[in-house]
């Protein structure tokens, strides 16, 4: 081992190519999941057309958070599988967290304030 190879690792080609079929695999399973909730969320039906649409239009922002939290995830495990090293991951890991948490808090106050506005306009609707 030479003097520029310290502190890496190899990962073996076929663990690296095991790993990015999971991942693949993985998200084509999610596609599914996701099309068949799309599905699930279009078939809402017999409520007052107020609680209705404000029914689907949150099921589909949750969907839509859902898909782009699952495609970060994907996108970071990519990341992972082609890291050079352990400071690498360990920087993926952190800057991943990071943004996970940035991301679900902001998506927590949007759902929040939409969930607000869908009691309101629901009893705005019913007076």
């Amino acid at each position: 081992m030479d003097r520029s190879s310290a502190g890496q690792f190899d990962i073996p080609q076929e663990m690296r190519a095991f790993a990015e079929k999971s991942v693949e695999q993985a998200r084509h399973a999610f596609e599914s999941f996701i099309s068949t909730a799309h599905q699930t969320i279009n078939a809402f039906g017999d409520q007052a057309e107020t609680t209705r649409q404000g029914a689907k239009d949150m099921g589909q922002q949750v969907m839509t958070f859902a898909e782009r939290n699952i495609a970060t995830s994907f996108e970071f495990a990519q990341q992972l599988v082609r890291a050079r090293d352990v400071n690498e991951m360990v920087k993926l890991q952190s800057d991943y967290i990071t943004a996970q948490i940035k991301t679900l808090s902001e998506q927590a106050k949007e759902l929040s304030e939409s969930t607000t506005k869908l009691a309101r306009d629901g009893t705005r609707a019913k007076s």
